[in-house]
């Protein structure tokens, strides 16, 4: 019984300094997936913000446009009201692209008025820019705005004392303060702004996306042919890449295992024929045999590593590229944030795109640092690795540092492992830098 107390005993102390010491990991991994969430939110209806705008502006050319085709004279401007919506339908499924799973475009819509009105795609994109210009824009008007006056409200008490006595203590426009107890409580409105963004910015972030997501995208009635053309191009990319593979695989054995073995055992045979009469010389032969097999096992090792990586099974995601991070000759940073594993390998291509980035940075690139952000949502896995070098990296399509895409490593390698995954890939590196490379890959199952 006394030892049954000395146990509880302990539990409660154990307890006690949870209460008493560091929060709890749970609370500190939601408190930061919702500030990520939150965060990504804002981003995103900022971003929606600037389509918005552009969204009300075509939408008056298109009233413009109607009412001066009564006299004739709109006629004229059809073609290019046309190829602005067009454009901007376009831009806003790169935008969502960015924040999710891809909108799958359409046909490309016809540009004529008399086609362009019996069109379902244009019809789509119509609907959609109505919504976009109104709904759209009053989100992202209050996504900027939220964050403006949370800040605002949050420090007042530092601003109370330079400000004028009959201002406004509230970003709402209403009350002054006269005291500290009142400009504190203005900071307590700014803590309700901020819990407001918590709250409902993923909501509206979604809300302001779903009208794009579900008008933009190829309808029932699209014709299949270009996408059946994509999935077979991708599907040969798949085999080539595996036939690739399969190469670099035969030729690793070939030109380092094996040569290596074929040394241990000449080593072996010399040293068994010299035993009896010189021992010594043997015992040296023996030395460079067990030496040349050391070898051949760690290249064995690097080869069956490179297939599967086994630090993937042992470490998920996240721990394997903060190995590679670590391993890297620039300074990295890791985000990683897949709360879900994906297909083990969709895993494996995230791996080897990021070794291969990262390779490159260190040799081609003069950065000073890099950074790898993983994120997994909405059934797909996004891939975002950036450095600070000089940037031209795929300006005459190069990879991040390499001699170009037809060099059969860097950009044209990572291309294939992602494009048989039906992924996509996209390359930004202006002279300077910084350069970004990003993934998109389905998770798989």
């Amino acid at each position: 019984m006394a030892i049954r107390d000395t146990a509880a005993d302990e539990r409660g102390d154990e307890r006690g300094k949870n209460r008493g010491g560091e929060p709890d990991a749970g609370l500190k991994d939601v408190v930061v997936r919702a500030l990520g969430a939150a965060g990504g939110a804002v981003g995103q209806l900022a971003s929606g913000l600037g389509t918005a705008l552009l969204a009300l502006l075509v939408l008056a050319l298109l009233a413009v446009t109607a009412v001066t085709s009564l006299a004739g004279v709109g006629l004229l401007m059809v073609p290019a009201v046309l190829g602005a919506l067009h454009a901007l339908a376009g831009r806003e499924r790169a935008r969502l692209a960015r924040y999710g799973p891809e909108v799958v475009a359409p046909d490309p819509p016809p540009m004529r008025l008399r086609s362009a009105l019996v069109d379902s795609t244009t019809r789509r994109e119509l609907r959609w820019l109505v919504r976009h210009a109104t709904l759209g824009l009053l989100l992202g008007l209050i996504g900027v705005l939220l964050p403006l006056v949370a800040v605002r409200d949050s420090v007042f008490p530092l601003l109370w004392p330079f400000a004028p006595e009959d201002a406004t203590a509230t970003s709402l426009g209403f009350g002054t303060a006269q005291s500290w107890p009142e400009a504190l409580a203005v900071s307590l409105l700014g803590v309700g702004w901020i819990a407001i963004i918590l709250g409902l910015t993923p909501g509206m972030a979604r809300l302001q996306a779903g009208p794009g997501r579900r008008l933009l995208a190829a309808g029932p009635d699209t014709d299949l042919s270009l996408r059946i053309a994509e999935l077979t191009s991708t599907r040969a990319a798949a085999l080539d890449a595996h036939a690739t593979e399969l190469r670099r695989i035969e030729r690793s054995l070939h030109d380092g295992t094996q040569n290596r073995l074929v040394t241990v055992t000449v080593l072996l045979g010399a040293a068994r024929r010299q035993v009896a009469r010189d021992p010594a010389g043997a015992d040296e032969l023996l030395e460079r045999a067990q030496s040349a097999a050391e070898q051949a096992l760690a290249e064995l090792r690097t080869v069956s590593r490179s297939i599967l990586p086994p630090v993937l099974a042992d470490r998920g995601l996240a721990g394997a590229l903060s190995g590679l991070a670590a391993e890297c000759a620039v300074p990295c940073r890791t985000d990683v944030e897949a709360p879900e594993r994906c297909a083990a390998s969709v895993e494996a291509t995230a791996y080897f795109v990021v070794a291969e980035a990262l390779t490159n940075i260190a040799k081609h690139s003069g950065a000073g640092q890099a950074a790898v952000t993983v994120r997994a949502r909405g059934g797909r896995l996004h891939l975002r690795v950036e450095d600070d070098g000089r940037g031209e990296a795929g300006g005459t399509s190069q990879a991040i540092g390499t001699g170009g895409e037809n060099g059969g490593s860097g950009l044209t390698g990572i291309r294939r492992r992602v494009a048989a995954h039906d992924g996509t890939l996209r390359l930004t590196s202006p002279a300077g830098g910084p350069t970004t490379l990003e993934v998109d890959l389905p998770c798989g199952s």
